[in-house]
């Protein structure tokens, strides 16, 4: 049973990280022409990655507005590794049970097709796209997901649910095997499980919730030149400014001055030294940081050591890396 109540999060073990893939599609727009051949693709993949973020954010708040009278550890964008990594949209555990929700936000009508298993996509315009299929999917990561608990002797149910995150989504042939719903019908969804044997106590349940947080891998895309295939120098450079929105700050003594509208910003490298590595590479010398920022060799020392940033060499062959791990697990990438 359910009882409705206001955004609770208590019962959140771990949040959704920010995307840094999506922040790099978004970075690299900002850096190309808008005529550059790569500009449609990279647009397009940011509007698909930005309608399944909205999509997993739909099914945490309704999540975050049932309360069950089984006690729940929610994760939301879990990241774990079993031979192979596995990535679940939201999972969601009890003493008695767990669930893995896999979310999708495809407009038109859905065909799911089981034999090869795949989701056909037809769109009003008459268009028709095939994906990998979200039952398949979450059916494997049922499956890793129990190996995984196995290997630290655990034996637990787990119930996978196919997610569609608008009722607008019309299903035409549903999965043979896989439970559809809409957000609005989660919480009825869980209250009727069966809550028939206790296979965690507590102690156990409380180390399984912070053991999944442990073992979570962040996702570290490649560069964007490289996903994409485009040329460093096809990059513009310089330091943006947050108020106008144009390329061109220039260093002062103390702070960083735009050459268009006269704001000042004394931090205004940090985000553009994160665009270098969300789009250029993995690692970055003391010349890619002048060339990048425009300032001159002494400036772009002080620049780097002043940041956490990792460290290769010595001297003039010092390399540089920005740990996004670390700073994803700490929470700071925010302060970028």
């Amino acid at each position: 049973m359910s009882t409705s109540k206001l955004l609770d999060y208590s019962n959140v073990k771990k949040v959704r990280s920010p995307n840094l893939q999506l922040q790099g599609l978004i970075a690299a727009q900002r850096r190309l022409l808008n005529t550059h051949p790569s500009v449609p693709l990279i647009s397009s993949n940011q509007s698909s990655l930005q309608a399944g973020i909205g999509g997993e954010d739909r099914v945490a708040n309704e999540l975050s507005k049932h309360t069950f009278f089984m006690e729940n550890f929610i994760f939301h964008d879990l990241s774990l590794y079993y031979y192979s990594k596995y990535q679940m949209d939201t999972f969601f555990l009890t003493r008695y049970y767990a669930i893995i929700f896999e979310v999708k936000n495809l407009a038109g009508t859905l065909c799911f097709l089981d034999n090869p298993p795949q989701l056909i996509q037809k769109k009003d315009n008459g268009e028709i796209n095939g994906y990998d299929s979200p039952a398949a999917q979450v059916e494997r990561y049922g499956e890793l997901m129990t190996l995984w608990f196995g290997s630290r002797k655990i034996s637990l149910p787990i119930y996978r649910v196919v997610v569609l995150a608008y009722p607008k989504q019309k299903v035409e042939r549903p999965p043979s095997k896989t439970k559809i719903l809409f957000p609005s019908l989660i919480s009825s969804y869980i209250r009727n499980i069966p809550l028939d044997k206790i296979w965690l106590d507590n102690e156990t349940f409380n180390w399984l919730s912070s053991e999944l947080v442990n073992r979570h891998q962040f996702y570290i895309p490649a560069p964007i030149c490289e996903t994409f295939n485009i040329s460093t120098s096809d990059v513009r450079t310089g330091v943006l400014c947050k108020t106008c929105g144009q390329l061109g700050m220039k260093k002062t003594i103390r702070s960083w001055k735009c050459i268009h509208c006269g704001s000042q910003d004394h931090l205004a490298h940090l985000p553009a030294i994160k665009d270098w590595f969300l789009i250029m590479g993995s690692k970055m010398t003391n010349t890619d940081c002048r060339e990048f920022l425009h300032v001159d060799r002494r400036t772009a020392t002080r620049i780097l050591a002043s940041m956490e940033l990792l460290s290769e060499g010595t001297f003039k062959n010092r390399t540089y890396l920005m740990d996004f791990e670390g700073l994803l697990r700490t929470g700071k990438l925010l302060e970028l």
